[in-house]
């Protein structure tokens, strides 16, 4: 086995021990105020130096709400919303490959373009946080992982209990691949994001962790389930102190909660996995409210509903990075920055799952 050297995101530990660090917002509903048509997600007319030209021109199905394909047909289009949010003050920006596995990308008949969408998206992200760092305010590129459509653990058959649209296996190889690509193409951190099948994020954990082993390279690494009702459980049926018990052993540098509820009605829940991980940092980041078909958004809260509740988790001492998932727009982003920019985040011990920057990430 290699040995392990820590090369990026030296910073990070140090950063998230002084202050609340800011993730980015929705890319799904940023990408939706483009308004772009079929021909426009096969990139028709677009004439940029990065585009694929006639390349999907003739593609064999209809891939409009392929949202990570457009990182090869309109990379403008990503770019300048990897830009709107970082010129808002995000320190944290994720590529856009929330769907970008073989097992997701099926479902367009675009599985063999998985590896390409997650170099092309790393890059594009990695040149927008290399425009807009700066000594005093580094950016970050968190190459993402999404739980894809399918799990692992919960038949999709009332009728067959036991039945399974993928195995883990499937999962671990498709999501190898992903990591392999994000870290070529720049991340900085892995975010394996929107679990909510805790068996599925098993094997995106493992596959991160064999990729570390066999590159000899570890970076930082964040987790981030999803309580999806007032039940206060994942999908697959995990309490949050369940789902923390499960994932501990990647020894995260941060674990949190992302998506289906609002801030108001994630507090509980991240109360909990901030009372019960004690030794590592906690992420938040939730949805604007609830959805709303006749907001601008699609979703009920306004910049300053959000950022006034993300500011009373921080005042009360829970989270270490915020930002937005969906609804969430650079405006958001930029109000959550502020509302936390004087609240220190919350203390954690010095345990197995975080040590001193310049021990934790020397090399």
């Amino acid at each position: 086995m290699k040995p392990v050297v820590y090369t990026r995101a030296q910073q990070l530990p140090a950063i998230l021990a002084q202050r609340i660090a800011i993730l980015d917002g929705a890319m799904g509903t940023m990408i939706q105020r483009f308004k772009l048509n079929e021909a426009q997600y096969r990139g028709e007319g677009y004439s940029g130096p990065d585009g694929t030209g006639d390349r999907f021109k003739d593609f064999e199905r209809d891939v409009k709400g392929n949202n990570e394909l457009l990182s090869l047909t309109r990379p403008d289009v990503i770019r300048d919303i990897h830009e709107a949010y970082l010129a808002s003050g995000a320190d944290l920006i994720e590529t856009n490959t929330f769907g970008a596995t073989t097992v997701a990308q099926e479902d367009y008949k675009m599985a063999h373009l998985a590896r390409e969408m997650n170099l092309a998206s790393a890059k594009l992200a990695r040149a927008a946080c290399d425009k807009f760092s700066t000594p005093e305010k580094p950016r970050f590129v968190a190459g993402a992982l999404g739980p894809t459509p399918k799990t692992a653990s919960i038949s999709p058959d009332v009728n067959d209990p036991g039945a399974r649209n993928v195995d883990f296996e499937t999962l671990r190889a498709a999501y190898y691949e992903q990591v392999e690509a994000l870290v070529e193409g720049g991340s900085d951190v892995i975010l394996v994001e929107t679990i909510f099948d805790t068996l599925n994020a098993k094997a995106a954990l493992f596959a991160v962790d064999e990729y570390f082993e066999n590159s000899g390279e570890r970076l930082p690494l964040i987790i981030s389930g999803t309580v999806t009702d007032a039940s206060g459980r994942i999908l697959s049926g995990q309490t949050v102190t369940a789902f923390w018990h499960s994932v501990r052993h990647s020894q995260p540098l941060a674990v949190g909660l992302n998506c289906a509820l609002g801030a108001a009605l994630m507090r509980p829940y991240i109360q909990e996995l901030s009372r019960v991980a004690g030794d590592t940092f906690i992420s938040c980041y939730p949805n604007a409210g609830l959805p709303n078909p006749m907001s601008d958004t699609g979703f009920d809260e306004t910049p300053d509903v959000t950022s006034r509740l993300l500011h009373e988790f921080a005042a009360d001492g829970l989270v270490n990075i915020v930002g937005g998932c969906c609804g969430t727009t650079p405006d958001h982003i930029a109000a959550i920055g502020q509302e936390v920019a004087t609240l220190p985040g919350r203390k954690i011990g010095r345990g197995v799952f975080y040590k001193e920057p310049d021990a934790a990430l020397a090399g």
